[in-house]
């Protein structure tokens, strides 16, 4: 079966990876990869393919980007905390920040390409609301996989990349917000020679972002006690504990981190379905005016409606498992916390990266972190200004602008043009 094999957590099913996000059975429950390496071996190989035994591809891609841990002192001072660690994700060469999208989507669409084009030669579709669709842009020539991305209209600016055009990249904007983005994505996906990329269902995003996980334990020489991340869908915190479960398994002492996770007010599905202790999101409760909500809140990249809650080896159990918790964050905190990290941390961050610290200031307000604990605080983009400074951005431009009055059919003539069904 190769270096792994994919597990639903239902059923406990294993079978062979062929690219599939879903149980074969029915089952709504989350893939998980088993790896047969059961300890982490670290390979000489540059950024985060030095994880490659825990990765679900047996080849790396030609970058060197991963995700940079470090010991703080000037937030760490900021805040109170004797043993603050900080995971960053972005472009930030002066400390070793090789990122160049600045997002940690990096990572999820390194191992998504790695697993994808070892499997078929079909073409990827997927929905972003910016920092995914960014990271597959700037990949898909490494890894000479096509990608198309649908992309909400008022998010096009974010699809840049640092040099030139790539290739084999199709970039589709679409009218609406980030739910529509993924209709379409879904529609297209089901044209012939494609084939969905699959979101948080798709192990390589879980996997790829558990790089980040291993390389801080690396850098700690244990786990955390606690883990901050804000979220939209929760791959990143799912990929956490993932990858924490596969070094306890292997023989890491200590335990799982505790899960801290955070919403941006007003749109916090999530948030308001954990505190009232529910394990399914009820959009009438959770998310009245999700259109209304997406546009008042500061870290729109984290609109998700229908993130991965309530499956099993979803964001719900998870957070039961490591007795974590969630935070909704408001507008002003988000930009105060941005205002603070830059000044103690001398860097630029994303506005869903300052969800984040938002959140560990409520912790630790609350009496939810001690002092001397370990805390490891996911910075999940940042840098931009630095890669104004080195390189001139190229905004992508969209094939087409998709609406409520256009057909599939329109969209199957673009891909035929670019050379679908597949070569």
């Amino acid at each position: 079966m190769g270096s792994h094999s994919l597990l639903c957590l239902e059923c406990d099913l294993r079978m062979e990876d062929r690219l599939q996000n879903r149980c074969p059975r029915g089952h709504d429950a989350l893939l998980r990869s088993e790896y047969h390496e059961r300890n982490l071996r670290v390979r000489d190989l540059p950024g985060m393919w030095k994880f490659m035994e825990w990765l679900p591809c047996s080849s790396p891609l030609p970058t060197e980007g991963e995700a940079l841990t470090y010991r703080s002192e000037g937030l760490a001072r900021e805040v109170g905390l004797r043993n603050l660690y900080i995971s960053f994700s972005g472009y930030w060469p002066e400390r070793g920040g090789k990122l160049l999208s600045c997002s940690f989507k990096e990572l999820e669409a390194s191992s998504v390409l790695g697993r994808t084009r070892e499997r078929t030669d079909k073409v990827l579709v997927l929905a972003s609301a910016g920092n995914t669709a960014r990271a597959f842009a700037l990949l898909s020539d490494k890894a000479s996989a096509r990608v198309v991305a649908v992309v909400p209209r008022p998010y096009l600016s974010r699809i840049w990349v640092p040099e030139e055009k790539p290739s084999n990249f199709l970039l589709l904007g679409v009218e609406g917000g980030y739910q529509e983005a993924i209709q379409w994505a879904e529609r297209i996906s089901g044209l012939e020679g494609t084939v969905a990329e699959g979101g948080a269902r798709n192990v390589g995003r879980r996997d790829g972002i558990g790089t980040l996980l291993l390389g801080a334990a690396l850098q700690m020489g244990r786990l955390p006690h606690h883990y901050f991340q804000a979220v939209g869908s929760g791959v990143g915190a799912l990929a956490v504990l993932e990858a924490s479960l596969r070094l306890l398994a292997g023989g890491l002492g200590g335990r799982l981190p505790r899960l801290h996770l955070s919403q941006n007010l007003p749109f916090a599905p999530m948030f308001h379905a954990w505190r009232e202790g529910r394990k399914r999101i009820v959009p009438e409760l959770d998310l009245p005016s999700p259109e209304r909500a997406e546009r008042e809140m500061y870290a729109n990249i984290l609109s998700n409606r229908s993130p991965p809650y309530s499956p099993r080896g979803g964001v719900y159990e998870a957070l039961q498992e490591s007795g974590g918790r969630m935070y909704g964050v408001s507008n002003r905190e988000a930009l105060e916390a941005e205002k603070l990290v830059r000044e103690a941390e001398g860097i630029d961050v994303d506005p869903a990266a300052s969800v984040a610290v938002a959140s560990l200031l409520q912790a630790i307000e609350g009496g939810e972190v001690r002092e001397e604990e370990v805390v490891l605080l996911n910075l999940s983009g940042g840098g931009y200004e630095r890669v104004r400074e080195d390189f001139s951005p190229l905004t992508l431009e969209p094939s087409m602008v998709l609406g409520r009055d256009t057909s599939l059919e329109e969209v199957e003539e673009i891909l035929k043009g670019w050379g679908v069904p597949a070569r």
